[in-house]
């Protein structure tokens, strides 16, 4: 047998990694809640805020501009009188959603056993 070199992929830290670019943007801590929040449709701001438990104003203004940035969310205003504004999941943010779907009930069958993984490497630490 002869000893081959494998080619292993190089991960850059910077705009053209698309880990570093686009996962990491959406694995923040509230990212993917509020986008699972506008899966069943629009919603306005503050029944975001009282969907996603514990996020501040601040935050959640931030994380829906970040988003919307990304073209995973838009943002209508409308000419109303108090002005409403809905925020709703573009044909990409639904996009998005399907995989996410996947890692969250991954983690839903799994989240056991890393727990059970984590307390016994603190238990050993």
């Amino acid at each position: 047998m002869g000893t081959e070199k494998v080619e292993r992929r190089v991960f850059n830290n910077n705009d053209d990694c698309p880990i570093r670019n686009v996962v990491a943007q959406i694995g923040d801590k509230w990212s993917m809640l509020i986008l699972f929040s506008l899966v069943e449709g629009p919603d306005r701001f503050n029944a975001l805020k009282s969907r996603v438990v514990g996020i501040s104003q601040r935050m959640l203004t931030q994380t829906l501009r970040d988003l919307e940035r990304e073209g995973y969310v838009t943002r209508t205003v409308y000419p109303e009188v108090p002005v409403k504004v809905e925020y709703e999941l573009t044909e990409m943010g639904r996009g998005l959603v399907k995989p996410l779907y996947e890692l969250v009930s991954w983690a839903q069958v799994n989240h056991n056993e890393i727990k059970r993984s984590r307390k016994a490497y603190d238990n050993r630490n």
